[in-house]
């Protein structure tokens, strides 16, 4: 897909209101840019097609939603952490009907991705600069279809985001079939992941959890995928063989499964 001429990315380290943020080139793609956050990578962009995600997890969500909403779907979407905004640039092209919500905390850096990035406008993508969980307790009943968590601070999710009044606070944003579904950043040990699951699936019917084996063996530092929803996750076999096929294969566990994973966890609360 051909990007329209306009202002282009240029390389560097740029002041923003929560610190610095780099822009460099991809060295294996002449059109791909990642974007840093005080030193910790955030976003990868290509801007020649806005369908491919270079960020596994990301893929890892976007085949979750997919599976779930056809793309003439008018799906309502709310993401809760900005950075370059890839994910819902990718919405925005699989799903044209999508009318998104990006927030993000530092405006300075809205104010750069949209410069840079030559993203959709209002109504199809807007960003609103504010705190997710002020933000999101704003919002009325029944208003989101989809909701993604994708906040860090350094390399943590910052608590107030993690539990399960704040679980409830999305819920209640949600429409009835609505999907929750959270980027959880984990150690080997799994703790967090564990907790973050207990608390999801005390707010949420159903749940899943999407990671790569080595991750949910305890091996390395990484990326979970946790979703929650009242309406059954994950059973389409199709979403298991495309998570398969990926770059970094992964797996998904549906609700039997994730409850077993997160038994005797502690549920988060404020």
């Amino acid at each position: 897909m051909a990007r329209a001429a306009g202002p282009r990315p240029e390389i560097g380290e740029f002041p923003i209101d929560t610190g610095t943020c780099e822009l460099e080139p991809d060295p294996y793609n002449p059109n791909g840019w990642v974007l840093r956050i005080n030193g910790v990578p955030s976003s990868h962009i290509d801007l020649a097609d806005p369908l491919q995600l270079d960020f596994e997890y990301m893929r890892w969500i976007a085949s979750l939603v997919d599976s779930r909403w056809a793309a003439s779907d008018r799906l309502r979407a709310l993401h809760l952490g900005g950075g370059a905004c890839s994910l819902a640039r990718r919405f925005a092209a699989s799903h044209p009907q999508a009318r998104q919500v990006v927030v993000e905390l530092d405006g300075r850096l809205a104010d750069l991705v949209r410069e840079w990035f030559d993203l959709p406008r209002a109504p199809l993508v807007r960003i609103r600069v504010g705190e997710a969980r002020a933000v999101t307790e704003s919002l009325s009943e029944g208003s989101r279809d989809l909701i993604i968590r994708d906040v860090f601070a350094g390399a943590v999710t910052p608590v107030p985001l993690t539990t399960r009044e704040f679980t409830r606070a999305a819920k209640r944003v949600l429409g009835a079939d609505g999907v929750y579904v959270v980027n959880c950043g984990d150690s080997p040990n799994l703790a967090m992941a564990k907790r973050e699951a207990a608390t999801i699936g005390a707010e949420f019917a159903y749940t899943a959890i999407i990671a790569d084996p080595a991750m949910l063996k305890g091996r390395r530092y990484g990326n979970v995928i946790i979703a929650g929803s009242d309406a059954p996750l994950g059973e389409d076999p199709g979403l298991a063989r495309e998570l398969l096929g990926g770059g970094v294969p992964a797996q998904i566990w549906q609700d039997a499964r994730v409850r077993a994973f997160a038994a005797g966890a502690q549920v988060l609360e404020d």
